[in-house]
């Protein structure tokens, strides 16, 4: 298989996950603490990929320099999108509640919910895409990682636009375009990257690191904690533990 190819199919079957969570939270009626220790353990997963592989293989690659630079680019950018969606009723797209606003309450909500769930898969898209440059096997860690992740904020997301009363057919068009989207974004990490030096590679691994980590803590964590705040401390270490497990295995 080309390996360009093969980024695109790496990137797919991550993003796929999106769709099996969906439908867990769309169909069954998931307690929600149950919805958000499993939440907990999606964040505590990616916060090991994004420290044991994207900031770390960063450094390598390039140094201090621009890993500092990627990481507080992604951020800002990503916060600063995440600032504007919110306004038009895309803050609680992770939330399993009833948190989400209907179309009828904010117009405009459920493109900008789209537009936030884009926001928040395409960076790891690319990054599972760009590890293949390297000339080896793609990080099997990284898409572990993002799959296991996906899972829970499929099924989270789901459950609150079904409580918003959005359409079965909204629902699942949207997380087939952003699996789809995913396996696009992974084909364009490793064709557009080719040929590109370390330092700029390192730059864009810690860029989409440090738009995760935004993305966890303001995602993530909220949905996490507001259910299954005795015990989000202990799932989410046993979420590091075991993507850290599986980097070093």
């Amino acid at each position: 298989m080309p390996e360009w190819l093969e980024a695109g199919f790496w990137g797919l079957l991550a993003g796929s996950a999106l769709l099996i969570g969906a439908a867990v939270g769309f169909f069954a009626r998931v307690p929600r603490r149950t919805t958000a220790s499993v939440m907990a353990f999606g964040a505590g997963v990616l916060l090991s990929a994004v420290s044991f592989e994207l900031i770390d293989e960063a450094h390598e690659q390039g140094g201090l320099r621009p890993v500092v630079i990627g990481a507080a680019i992604g951020a800002l950018a990503y916060t600063g999108a995440n600032v504007l969606l919110a306004r038009h009723g895309a803050r609680h797209r992770k939330r399993s509640g009833d948190e989400q606003p209907s179309e009828r309450e904010q117009p405009g909500s459920g493109t900008a919910i789209a537009v936030g769930a884009l926001l928040d898969g395409v960076p790891e898209s690319v990054v599972i895409g760009a590890s293949l440059l390297a000339g080896g096997p793609v990080s099997l860690v990284t898409v572990i990682a993002v799959f296991l992740s996906n899972v829970p904020e499929g099924l989270s997301s789901a459950a609150g636009m079904r409580q918003a009363g959005r359409t079965r057919r909204y629902v699942f068009g949207l997380w087939t375009a952003i699996a789809l989207i995913s396996g696009a974004a992974a084909l364009a990490g490793y064709t557009l990257l080719g040929g590109e030096p370390p330092e700029v590679l390192a730059t864009i691994t810690a860029l989409a690191a440090g738009a995760i980590l935004a993305m966890i803590t303001d995602t993530m964590v909220p949905e996490a904690f507001a259910d299954a705040h005795l015990l989000v401390g202990l799932i989410t270490v046993l979420g590091f533990l075991v993507a850290f497990a599986l980097s070093h295995a």
